[in-house]
């Protein structure tokens, strides 16, 4: 019987992932992690209930200083850098694909469980894991896993990759897990109600001060509360009004400016990105059709996507991207199979 490690985050989904996990034949292994401080003890014992209730051990694995490292001072040196980071991809490279998955390997376990809505299969043909989209489309979670490598997946199970959410919530009320009604958590863990100012206020120990609103042009129109609260193509709570709509266009932290401008000023035919992790293949040759996305909740929109340099490629989108900001993530599909990601530089027209 093969033995695998399943990372309980104390929710819905990782319950019946365990539970799915036993049903396939698994000698199954619970496993909390500890990322913050004071937070997660609730989770952590719903976790453990699940565990008792499936009657396997369960471990909470004290990983603050690896989530300080590598997730939140990440987090915190791009945001300061003008980006916008996603950390859930950074926490699934490096946390739960990462330092999880060595743990469970130090435990005997060949293989690492999540409640991801995603699946893997091994392709014959190219001798290549790869990264396929959930059954439930509007559940899938390859876009924050385009960052795992071969290694990685090859050891892991998605096993909710063919249910939607409501066959999940089900079988977990038939199997009477303290879970089963829990809410999806919306916020980043260690932002709770998403003050991103905020967050980086005490984390770094820094103030933000006042700054000018720049037009295009570079005229000073207004003065903002600091570049780092501000968002490429937000449009709302800029703090002061204007005679007509407008819109962040870039930002420049060294300077403590804010450019606004038009909306269409938003809109970018070429993505750059770098940090690319490879999956569906092993290079790009020569110019390839894809279905690509810059932001998880965006649709996929048709591109021509080039390996222009070492871990660099460039898209030229069939139609103009809104809003193109440095630091997410543009992930490019070939039907359900992910075949590359990487994390954006620039968008050009």
């Amino acid at each position: 019987m093969s033995r695998a490690m399943i990372a309980m985050s104390g929710g819905v989904d990782s319950s019946v992932a365990a539970l799915l996990a036993i049903r396939q034949g698994f000698e199954a292994v619970g496993a909390t992690m500890r990322l913050t401080e004071g937070s997660g003890e609730g989770d952590i014992d719903d976790a453990m209930s699940v565990c008792s209730r499936l009657g396997i051990e369960h471990h909470v694995f004290e990983m603050r200083r690896e989530f300080d490292r590598e997730v939140m001072r990440r987090f915190a040196d791009s945001y300061m850098s003008g980006e916008t980071p996603n950390p859930c991809i950074i926490c699934n490279k490096y946390i739960k694909f990462g330092g999880l998955l060595d743990r469970a390997l130090e435990l005997g376990c060949g293989h690492i469980v999540t409640g991801h809505y995603a699946s893997v299969r091994f392709d014959e043909g190219s001798g290549r894991w790869l990264l396929v989209k959930a059954a439930d489309r509007s559940k899938d979670q390859t876009y924050f896993l385009y960052m795992l490598s071969q290694e990685q997946l090859s050891r892991v199970i998605f096993p909710l990759g063919g249910l939607t959410k409501a066959e999940v919530r089900e079988l977990a009320e038939e199997n009477g897990f303290v879970t089963s009604r829990k809410h999806d958590s919306q916020d980043i863990c260690f932002v709770p109600g998403g003050d991103y100012a905020d967050f980086l206020r005490r984390y770094l120990g820094v103030e933000f001060p006042e700054g000018d609103f720049l037009s295009l042009s570079g005229e000073v129109i207004g003065k903002h509360s600091g570049a780092v609260r501000y968002t490429i193509g937000q449009r709302k709570g800029l703090g002061m009004g204007f005679n007509r709509p407008v819109y962040v266009c870039r930002k420049n932290m060294t300077a403590n400016t804010v450019t606004l401008g038009d909306n269409a000023d938003l809109f970018s035919r070429r993505v750059v990105a770098g940090d690319v992790n490879m999956m569906g293949l092993s290079r790009i040759d020569r110019p390839i059709r894809v279905l690509a996305k810059i932001r998880y909740s965006q649709r996929e929109e048709w591109a021509y996507l080039e390996q222009t340099g070492d871990g660099v490629i460039t898209l030229e989108f069939d139609s103009p991207q809104r809003a193109v900001a440095p630091g997410q993530a543009v992930v490019c599909y070939d039907g359900d199979c992910v075949i590359c990601g990487g994390r954006i530089i620039r968008g050009e027209n």
